[in-house]
């Protein structure tokens, strides 16, 4: 059974985060993503973990999409940016600017799915489970791909191919992660806050996890990060990720700790709890583990899931690399 390695008091004191907050200290509360790193870094610590891993197989596929991807964001064609009236009608509302459920997917989002299906294929082991859903799926015309597409990010499972959702997920996450960075760099400060602290603020998806950062201004803060674009945006620790509730945040672990005052001996990952809304989602520290990736060891720690499903939990996040069942998509449906 997973082991409480803290719980929050009630009332609880202010955390080092919230005092600096209060005193009014500069730092980044959206990270867009490096297109140019993101895909090869998940890749590479991807391989790390699939070492002796119970998921190897699947870790590794998983790693071989992400070089696909990687491959494919250095050369990604232009695509349409958000106009000035998309931008001020976002604003006034409180509404992420490249809303997964309302953005027009252009269509090189296709033909870089297709391209990311036969860099795998080629590279894929003969014996491989996969290889059969990875061959099937290029016959897939537009309108029924766009329809798998919209199916998924709606958070619709009735008619999804769960088999090939992945793969749908890792194309459209490729395409989000190239449009927010594009955006970011070519439109400044038009990606900003939103009503929905619990969504991400450029394309409205669910976390994948949440990462307390080492380094740079953003050192020492957590941030959820984008399950669809891989922007992270910044809350404050010990609050929950679905009601925003602080007074009822426990955290589980697969060990129990040594010494559990010391933050420094604390797991790095373990699985942020909330009674109040009986809620979880995982929390990463970097300082133990400073390659931790939010998708890669979130899938690779898949046991805490189950675990802390067991006792009564349920994720309110969700990993565009692991849909089963009814759990949600990452773009803007509910988990």
């Amino acid at each position: 059974m997973p082991v409480p390695d803290l719980q929050a008091p009630s009332p609880r004191p202010s955390t080092p985060e919230e005092i600096a907050l209060r005193a009014g200290l500069d730092f980044p509360r959206l990270l867009v993503p490096d297109p140019a790193e993101i895909f090869a870094q998940r890749a590479l610590r991807l391989r790390e973990l699939a070492a002796g891993h119970a998921l190897r197989d699947y870790l590794m596929l998983m790693a071989l999409v992400c070089e696909a991807q990687h491959t494919l964001a250095q050369d990604f064609p232009t695509v349409p940016l958000p106009t000035a009236a998309q931008i001020e009608a976002a604003s006034q509302a409180g509404e992420p600017l490249l809303g997964a459920l309302h953005w027009p997917r252009a269509p090189a989002w296709r033909d870089a799915w297709r391209q990311i299906l036969a860099q795998v294929l080629t590279r894929l082991d003969a014996a491989s489970p996969a290889r059969a859903t990875l061959q099937a799926l290029p016959a897939w015309d537009d309108d029924t791909l766009e329809r798998q597409a919209s199916r998924l990010m709606g958070g619709i499972t009735l008619d999804l191919d769960i088999s090939a959702a992945p793969f749908v997920a890792a194309g459209l996450q490729l395409y989000w992660t190239l449009l927010a960075a594009r955006t970011a760099q070519e439109l400044k400060n038009a990606l900003g806050s939103v009503s929905d602290a619990t969504r991400c603020p450029c394309c409205g998806s669910l976390p994948v996890a949440s990462v307390v950062r080492i380094g740079g201004a953003q050192g020492g803060y957590r941030y959820l990060h984008c399950s669809l674009c891989n922007s992270q945006w910044h809350m404050v620790r010990v609050k929950c990720a679905h009601c925003l509730s602080t007074g009822s945040i426990g955290y589980q672990a697969l060990q129990a700790l040594a010494r559990p005052e010391r933050p420094d001996q604390r797991p790095a990952i373990q699985a942020e709890t909330c009674d109040a809304c009986q809620h979880y989602l995982k929390i990463l520290h970097q300082q133990q583990t400073p390659q931790l990736d939010p998708v890669a060891d979130d899938l690779a720690s898949l046991t805490l899931d189950l675990l802390v499903a067991d006792i009564g939990y349920v994720r309110c996040g969700v990993n565009p690399f692991l849909l089963v069942g009814d759990e949600a998509e990452p773009g803007g449906g509910a988990s």
